[in-house]
């Protein structure tokens, strides 16, 4: 895997909106890893102990601080760095804040969206272009089978709607524009719910599990039935690495929407999820605590990934008990004082040694 992915991106010109966020700053690492040139747009890191600010990220890529609604910064920057990869995960991500700041939602996750796919069309050195959703941008039925990319979007929730909205929009550039440029690929791809070390957001399990086990409280869940195809955040980004390889190289064979998700023994409750953690983490204990009038979360989600594996030859390498083995492996190291970079960079390795 390495040596494949090496040589796609040494010396390539890579762009990535969203490095200060969870998986931009995991998929930034990776790049430099590779030996790629990359620059990074994003807003600031909200918390110094965000993995873009242990890693210290800014001093081993170059970075811009930007907002995807910011047309004419966007441009500038394009223009003078003329990516040959554009990676977008630059997000309002989180589903329950979105229900506070639905306009915030909708202008970053829409319309910033938009001014990424006018930059995709009108820089001449782009070749392969990721366009990151998310699986809550399908219409959810509480369906026991997975989603397929031609399934119906839609979205009960802010966040989710604005999902399903980018998908629709990327849909008609792809129609409209990029079917008419045959030297660039351009796909858009949906992720399971991502677990691994750095991770700090707002109301998402694992960071919220790992810092009451630091404080010595049990973990409360609100929602402990809901059942999510959990991942490690590797797992998503080497698909988007394989399938931007390929882009590059067939843009037109590669180009559209993309499943990238756990094998279905990954498919588990949050209370399931919870309870490994506490292993794994070595004490502990879970509550259950639900909120009265709560916004509304999906109770079941998962996707069908067959047309990565089949098409791509994209396949999980790590199962459940190993994504939580090594997602508590970090926090715990970090705990301990070890340089994130040292960490997160090892792991990295682990991951790319590892055989699907």
């Amino acid at each position: 895997m390495r040596n494949r992915l090496v040589a796609a991106f040494r010396g390539k010109r890579v762009l990535v909106t969203g490095d200060t966020g969870f998986k931009g700053s995991w998929l930034s690492l990776w790049l430099r890893e590779l030996g790629a040139e990359v620059l990074g747009y994003a807003l600031p890191a909200e918390r110094v102990d965000d993995h873009f600010n242990l890693l210290g990220l800014d001093c081993l890529i170059h970075h811009v601080d930007g907002d995807i609604c910011d047309h004419a910064h966007l441009r500038q920057v394009f223009d003078e760095f003329q990516p040959e990869f554009l990676f977008h995960l630059a997000a309002q991500a989180l589903v329950r804040f979105s229900y506070e700041a639905p306009k915030l939602t909708f202008d970053t996750n829409i319309s910033g969206s938009v001014n990424i796919l006018e930059m995709a069309r009108t820089t001449p050195s782009l070749r392969a272009l990721i366009y990151v959703t998310s699986d809550k941008c399908y219409r959810n039925h509480e369906w026991i089978w997975g989603y397929r990319e031609n399934d119906e979007l839609g979205g009960h929730d802010p966040y989710s709607a604005s999902k399903a909205a980018a998908e629709i929009v990327f849909a008609a550039y792809g129609d409209a524009f990029f079917s008419q440029m045959p030297l660039l690929g351009a796909a858009s791809v949906r992720a399971g719910n991502v677990i691994g070390g750095g991770d700090w957001s707002r109301d998402r399990i694992v960071p919220d599990a790992i810092k009451a086990l630091r404080d010595g409280n049990p973990i409360m869940l609100r929602n402990p039935n809901a059942t999510r195809p959990w991942q490690h955040v590797l797992e998503p980004l080497s698909g988007y690495l394989q399938l931007a390889s390929q882009l590059y190289l067939q843009p037109q064979q590669f180009s559209g929407p993309w499943n990238f998700g756990p094998r279905t023994d990954s498919i588990r409750t949050v209370h399931d999820l919870s309870k490994a953690i506490v292993a794994a983490w070595g004490n502990g204990s879970v509550q259950v605590a639900a909120i009265p009038n709560a916004p509304r979360e999906a109770r079941y989600l998962h996707l069908n990934c067959d047309k990565a594996n089949h098409s791509l030859h994209w396949h999980p390498r790590w199962d459940f008990a190993h994504t939580v083995a090594e997602t508590v492996h970090w926090y715990k190291e970090i705990s301990a004082d070890r340089p994130a970079l040292e960490v997160s960079t090892q792991q990295l390795r682990h991951y790319m040694e590892t055989t699907a």
